[in-house]
């Protein structure tokens, strides 16, 4: 899993203050569904691949010399590094034929999902009328 940066954090933080009592009552709503359906994109591109992507984070270091000067004015090559954190895709290989069961058992989850999300959103917008 892919660290959050805190400014895309904060942007939607800020995002949801602006929200009405109703629009952040169905977004609510219909927040497991879009994670399902993340889920059956994912499950489907594994499957037309052939396999899976898995993703990781690699820190790398760079060794090299950086010119510095000194305070009594002389100036100097030392020795530094700069740390940096990758990310980096792998391919990782599936039991095909579990895969096309998990995306059967998340094309049907996300059938019945989708009804109790449309009765949910008629309650909000019948909860909060504009």
């Amino acid at each position: 899993m892919r660290p959050v940066p805190a400014a895309a954090l904060l942007s939607v933080l800020a995002l949801a203050a602006c929200q009405t009592p109703r629009e952040s009552c169905i977004s609510n709503a219909s927040r497991e569904l879009r994670v399902i359906d993340s889920l059956i994109a994912e499950t489907q591109g594994n499957l037309s691949r052939g396999y899976a992507i898995e993703q990781d984070q690699e820190v790398r270091v760079d060794r090299d010399f950086c010119h510095v000067e000194f305070e009594n004015g002389e100036d100097a090559l030392v020795p530094c590094q700069d740390t940096d954190v990758v990310n980096v895709e792998r391919p990782v290989a599936i039991d095909l034929g579990a895969e096309q069961t998990k995306l059967e058992g998340l094309l049907d989850r996300r059938s019945r999902l989708g009804r109790e999300q449309q009765a949910q959103v008629r309650a909000c917008i019948a909860a909060y009328p504009e």
